[in-house]
């Protein structure tokens, strides 16, 4: 009985068997993995941490699942999860909504609760890359929707390509509020289509005020292409899962966060 112990006692054999595990299997059970290498629960939660944090799995109840997986980008209006979290942080970014002015909403499940939160009641210029915004806001005849044009991708709804470059190289908004797939400290800012990316970055140039808007499992994760640093943001509003030393982390890059 020995054998395993002596096998995986060092990290990094711990951890090649964990993503060999996932590459196979694309699920393990940390409990299960725990009593195959002989080692205790909470030596495989913090290996499941680290590899997290790399960016090479995620972590779910009792235990994680592949990274390969999560890269298939699901349909936006399939994301079902943290559903009341979205909720909470699109509610507080109505709070950065100008009256009489202009905002940027992109593409995401969560900058699309800001969409349907949205007051009727006031004046303003909303510009969006997405349908599903643009629809939502069609029965409020006070706010004057503007959609980007380009290649609509499925996952998305999103418009990509040179006509949405054309359109954000041309316009000047107060309010971006923005999405992401994963907010990682070394790799920045990701999401899984090049094109989508591309014009992710265009649309930091024209707003006075950039606003990340992204649950606390964004964090620790890479996802594709680089479209962003958090730094480049001017504030992150996240929820109250989100705390402890990755908290501190994001902190430290200088961007604001408010937690909700």
């Amino acid at each position: 009985m020995s054998e395993p112990r002596d096998r995986v006692r060092f990290g990094p054999e711990r951890h090649q068997h964990i993503l060999t595990a996932l590459r196979t299997q694309g699920r393990l059970d940390a409990a299960a993995v725990a009593a195959e290498l002989g080692v205790t629960s909470e030596t495989v939660r913090k290996d499941l941490i680290q590899l997290e944090h790399n960016g090479l799995l995620r972590r779910v109840h009792g235990g994680a699942v592949s990274a390969e997986r999560l890269s298939m980008e699901p349909m936006v209006a399939s994301r079902t999860e943290f559903t009341q979290e979205k909720t909470r942080i699109a509610r507080a970014a109505l709070s950065y909504v100008p009256h009489g002015g202009s905002i940027l909403i992109d593409a995401g499940s969560t900058t699309a609760q800001v969409a349907e939160q949205l007051p009727g009641d006031i004046d303003l210029t909303v510009y969006t890359n997405t349908l599903t915004v643009a629809l939502a806001l069609m029965n409020r005849p006070r706010i004057t929707v503007y959609t980007l044009g380009g290649r609509l991708r499925a996952p998305t709804l999103a418009e990509v390509g040179d006509v949405a470059a054309r359109t954000l190289a041309e316009i000047n908004v107060d309010v971006a509020f923005l999405g992401t797939n994963g907010i990682s400290l070394v790799r920045g800012l990701t999401t899984p289509d090049p094109e989508e990316a591309a014009v992710k970055r265009l649309m930091l140039r024209t707003a006075q005020q950039r606003i990340l808007l992204a649950d606390h499992s964004k964090v620790g994760l890479v996802r594709g292409t680089r479209h962003a640093q958090l730094s480049d943001m001017d504030l992150m509003i996240t929820d109250k899962q989100l705390s402890g030393s990755r908290l501190a982390d994001l902190e430290r890059t200088g961007v604001e966060i408010q937690r909700v």
